[in-house]
């Protein structure tokens, strides 16, 4: 393996490329993976997270084959996925969907899936999957409209981001705060580094 390590985030999320910031990783680049994330049918939330993720390293390989540059990269996917019970809760996209989300997230129990997939420049496939248990507050109507006024659910699974204001409605969370917000670092970074990645290789510098 060559010295020079490259690392390609198959996410454009800003919350994604912030987490892997935080732990002192810059992707070389970043490359979204467009890929239908509908449920199939009966299916899990725990398997539709692993299933997305794999499914989003898998395309961001295929797109690199024919660059030279970046055919032997670490490639990194995730997928996010909120769900009551069985039930997966969808990345909001409109008024409605934000305000049914927060009526069933509202005074009761939710567990955020990630799933984090590595394809190594080897060609390996790794895989985790990460379970957070979160419980909200029971909101009232008004505090629902303000939030969604906040205009911050947007694209998020659930229809909510605990890093924002979100976080005063979380009574308890139980496991991966960072993999509420999109990205189970511990996890994402024993991935990398059990594969052979200098995760902690620009740690001397990160920090004056």
């Amino acid at each position: 393996m060559s010295i020079l390590q490259k690392l390609v985030l198959a996410s454009g999320s800003p919350r994604r490329i912030e987490l892997l910031q935080q732990a002192g990783i810059e992707p070389d680049r970043v490359l979204p993976a467009d890929v239908d994330e509908t449920p199939q049918r009966a299916e899990h939330p725990r398997s539709l997270a692993k299933r997305l993720s794999k499914d989003k390293a898998e395309k961001a390989l295929a797109s690199l084959k024919s660059e030279e540059d970046y055919a032997p990269a670490f490639i990194l996917a995730a997928d996010t996925v909120v769900a009551v019970g069985r039930r997966i809760l969808p990345k909001a996209e409109t008024i409605d969907d934000a305000i049914n989300c927060l009526g069933l997230l509202s005074g009761r129990s939710h567990r955020v899936y990630s799933g984090v997939c590595l394809i190594t420049p080897g060609g390996k496939l790794r895989q985790r999957l990460v379970e957070t248990r979160v419980r909200f507050k029971r909101l009232p109507r008004e505090e629902i409209d303000a939030y969604v006024a906040s205009g911050e659910w947007r694209g998020k699974a659930g229809g909510y981001a605990v890093q924002g204001l979100a976080g005063s409605f979380v009574v308890k969370l139980v496991g991966s705060y960072t993999n509420v917000v999109g990205l189970p670092l511990y996890e994402s970074v024993a991935l990398l580094s059990g594969e052979g990645f200098k995760a902690h290789r620009n740690w001397h510098a990160s920090r004056s």
